[in-house]
């Protein structure tokens, strides 16, 4: 058995658990990106949304079974702990490795950002 949870020591444990929304505290130390990863008969597409980073800041390490998107988001402008009412989005840090369905030519590969979306063209090897 793992633990009782009783009325009286509850609320100490909830509040272990959850943080306020409200917080501009990172907890992580890098944030975590959501992408699509989907392929044709020639290629594998990886794209992720990365609004709000700079070109710059992105650095791509490409295998020919794995890719690892990591780069840096800055806040645009400065804000008082004290004066944040909600925060979802993630400032600083960020990375995703995806581990690829088949082998890549690495020297064919060609990234494109556009709107906000970063677009990964991954050519398969041909057996």
């Amino acid at each position: 058995m793992i633990g009782e949870l009783k009325e009286d020591n509850l609320e100490t444990t909830l509040t272990d658990l959850v943080k306020p929304t409200g917080s501009l505290e990172n907890t992580s130390p890098e944030g975590h990106l959501i992408v699509d990863v989907y392929q044709n008969s020639q290629e594998i597409i990886v794209q992720s949304a990365i609004a709000g980073v700079k070109g710059e800041n992105i650095d791509l390490a490409i295998a020919k079974d794995a890719v690892t998107i990591k780069g840096f988001r800055e806040r645009p402008e400065s804000v008082n702990p004290q004066d944040c009412l909600h925060q979802e989005l993630h400032w600083g840090a960020f990375s995703r490795s995806v581990i690829l369905p088949a082998d890549i030519n690495v020297d064919q590969a060609k990234a494109s950002i556009k709107n906000g979306l970063l677009t990964i063209r991954l050519p398969k090897l041909v057996n």
